[in-house]
């Protein structure tokens, strides 16, 4: 299993400008790169192969337009092409979209394997860097000196801050003791989550919150002239807001995933389109900024790694509709309609409650742990 340290980077002025450098180049190598995959295939029907992007930059050090190329190390520009081969081979797949220039307003990173890094005495040396990178360890029980990374990635986000990451492959962790318990999670934006227990995770809005803040900050940075010093302070003051709100995000997302994963064994959550549901203009923000997604890939992940089950229903079964106690499906249910009455059994329901009843008990039903616990319910597509 492949785990990953994030924590933050404070080289010195020296050691910053090196890294620029190194980033400016891993920027040019892709997007001259792209550029000529681009021209290769739509006008004469090539493929290009990641051996003739090896080739070529090779030939563009020795010219002399480019020959600032060989100032840096080497290891980035090859694990550029490296990172644009298989991003085309996802996109032929099906798997991700056509591959994008880089810009370097954005965020910039650059990625050292074992041969351009060492770790020695606790401090991290890159190549064609003077000095150690000076880097604040947050994991107190390891030590920084015996980590054997894979990988390292040292980064630049729009808002000037610094980070390093190191790839560590690591053996899987025993699993976590069985609590015999499962639930059933029904998301929404009135209430982030509903879980089967009745239990009720309040949405916290975070770009609500700072979307004032974020407003004035961003007419501020358009009435600056552009290319200007002001323009620029008032840039990374918009990309700081949006760093907190998005720090804020993870860390909910985070300490709410991880109490789902220790409480049950088995989790059942609903197969959203985020793609398909942010086309609605009315509530692209707010289902933005719920991080549905994100969420999901948690639990994916933080499951696996604890031993425990994770059940993906079906989008398209009517959780909402079905009363979970009979199992009567109603022919027609308004979103706006909160509670209702069963016509069969007559027991009330709440909407989000009942829904995510129905997720489990879905949910257990493809697990395979209670077959007969589905209300008669058909959990593939219905439509």
């Amino acid at each position: 299993m492949r785990t990953a340290f994030r924590c933050r980077a404070y080289p010195t002025p020296e050691q910053a400008a090196a890294l620029n450098r190194t980033f400016g180049c891993v920027r040019l190598v892709w997007n001259r790169t792209l550029a000529e995959r681009h021209t290769a295939y739509h006008q004469r029907g090539e493929r290009t192969s990641y051996r003739q992007t090896d080739a070529a930059l090779t030939g563009w050090k020795k010219t002399i337009e480019l020959a600032f190329l060989s100032e840096v190390s080497s290891v980035p520009l090859q694990q550029t092409l490296r990172h644009q081969h298989a991003a085309f081979a996802n996109f032929f797949a099906g798997r991700a979209r056509y591959p994008r220039f880089k810009s370097r307003d954005g965020r910039q990173s650059a990625h050292y394997t074992r041969s351009a890094f060492r770790i020695k005495g606790g401090e991290l040396y890159v190549a064609k860097t003077d000095g150690h990178l000076k880097v604040a360890w947050s994991w107190p029980d390891i030590d920084l000196a015996t980590l054997d990374p894979t990988m390292v990635v040292i980064s630049r986000d729009t808002d000037g801050r610094w980070y390093t990451t190191f790839a560590v492959d690591t053996a899987d962790p025993a699993p976590a003791d069985p609590v015999g318990h499962a639930v059933g999670v029904d998301l929404g934006v009135k209430d982030f989550a509903v879980t089967s227990d009745g239990d009720r995770i309040a949405n916290p809005r975070h770009l609500e919150r700072k979307a004032r803040n974020l407003a004035r900050y961003q007419r501020r940075l358009a009435r600056c002239r552009k290319g200007s010093a002001n323009r620029r302070k008032a840039k990374a003051k918009v990309a700081r807001t949006h760093r907190k709100v998005r720090d804020a995000r993870q860390d909910f997302l985070h300490k709410t995933s991880t109490r789902l994963v220790r409480s049950a064994d088995l989790i059942a959550v609903e197969g959203l389109a985020v793609r398909n549901l942010v086309r609605n203009r009315r509530l692209a923000r707010a289902i933005s900024d719920c991080g549905w997604g994100e969420f999901r890939r948690q639990l994916e992940y933080k499951t696996h790694r604890a031993g425990r089950t994770l059940v993906v229903v079906d989008r398209w079964y009517p959780s909402s509709k079905t009363c979970s106690t009979c199992g009567h499906l109603l022919a027609k249910l308004d979103l706006s309609t909160r509670a209702w009455t069963c016509p069969a059994c007559r027991t009330r329901h709440d909407r989000d409650v009942n829904a995510a009843k129905n997720i489990l008990a879905a949910g257990r039903a493809v697990a395979g742990t209670d077959p007969g616990d589905a209300c008669g319910a058909d959990v593939r597509q219905q439509g």
